[in-house]
């Protein structure tokens, strides 16, 4: 009898995994299919990667599209210890990086063992203008003000960003140095771990001159009238700060733009692949997404799949060339 029991007990497990399976249970979980997801965060709490993390997490759950969503920080080396891990958990299919320019920049000038190349491609999600932003008591009334001074004597400005050399806070003004005749290898950048992060202090206290960074890390203290912007560096005014000028605007024929996308770690299933792009899709096509992209001042750059694993490639190898052309790797 006790025999014949177990033999039920295992029948009627295997059959309750089979009906738990076909339901959409993510493999290896135990709870809802898009239960207990994690999004690490390669830098500290406050910057970009982890302001973007945690709106996808928080939308998420307001849309009933996944519940109990972690993100957890793990800062180091310009992202590049984070990339480290997530290529570690390879096979996890739970696990997903909150990563973009700065990590590609990061593992190349860092000389990382691991690169972007050996992740798992899932979305881009969003692109974002970067700004320069002085404190609101700055000398610098206008781009003008600061070009002059900056050319007057460009060892006596620093420039301040939240990310690591190689990252888009650091290409920007040394792109933005050339553009005004300024020799790259002259500029003085300090190096912050994310912008709304260590960055905004340093701002704000006076250790750095000015600041580039993304727009959506500084649009509190920005109304709250402690720091001004001079230019934005996208190619027409953004929605979030319409009276800022455009480095072309200003007379500087310059657009950049940064981005933020999600992979995941190598080796996953396409189960796990398929549904976490459901899960961002489900993200992307919801009005609460929609508002935050406003509120932050992103601008919408979804792409999965196959489209974003051949946009990544492309910007791996862009930034390669980039780091090498500035002599920082």
């Amino acid at each position: 009898m006790r025999g014949r029991t177990r033999a039920l007990s295992g029948l009627l497990a295997a059959v309750l995994s089979l009906f738990v399976g076909a339901c959409g249970t993510w493999p290896g979980s135990g709870g809802t299919a898009d239960d207990g997801l994690r999004i690490l965060v390669p830098n500290t709490p406050g910057g970009g990667y982890d302001t973007t993390a945690r709106t996808v997490a928080r939308v998420l759950e307001e849309t009933g599209s996944a519940s109990d969503m972690e993100v957890f920080n793990l800062p180091g080396a310009g992202g590049t210890v984070g990339l480290q891990r997530t290529v570690d958990e390879r096979g996890n299919g739970r696990l997903a990086l909150q990563m973009g320019l700065g990590v590609l920049g990061a593992a190349h000038v860092q000389g990382a063992k691991v690169t972007v190349a050996r992740t798992t491609p899932i979305a881009r999600l969003i692109q974002e203008p970067e700004a320069v932003v002085v404190r609101e008591d700055s000398p610098y009334r206008t781009l003008t003000d600061l070009v002059a001074g900056w050319r007057k004597n460009p060892g006596g400005v620093t420039v301040g960003g939240g990310s690591s050399l190689g990252g888009p806070d650091h290409l920007l003004p040394m792109a933005l140095a050339g553009a005004v005749g300024i020799q790259p290898k002259k500029v003085r950048y300090a190096a912050y771990d994310g912008g709304g992060g260590d960055l905004l202090p340093a701002l704000l206290d006076g250790r750095v001159d000015f600041a580039t960074s993304g727009i959506g890390e500084f649009l509190d203290q920005i109304a709250a009238g402690q720091l001004r912007v001079l230019a934005v560096t996208s190619d027409r005014p953004v929605a979030a700060l319409p009276r800022v000028p455009t480095l072309k605007a200003a007379g500087i024929d310059l657009v950049f733009d940064n981005w933020r996308g999600i992979v995941a770690p190598p080796g996953i299933s396409s189960a796990d692949r398929k549904r976490w792009i459901e899960v961002l899709t489900a993200l992307h096509t919801s009005r609460h997404w929609k508002a935050e992209l406003t509120r932050h001042g992103w601008t919408d750059a979804f792409t999965t799949g196959g489209a974003f694993a051949t946009y990544l490639a492309r910007q791996d190898k862009a930034v390669a060339e980039l780091v090498g052309h500035l002599g920082l790797d």
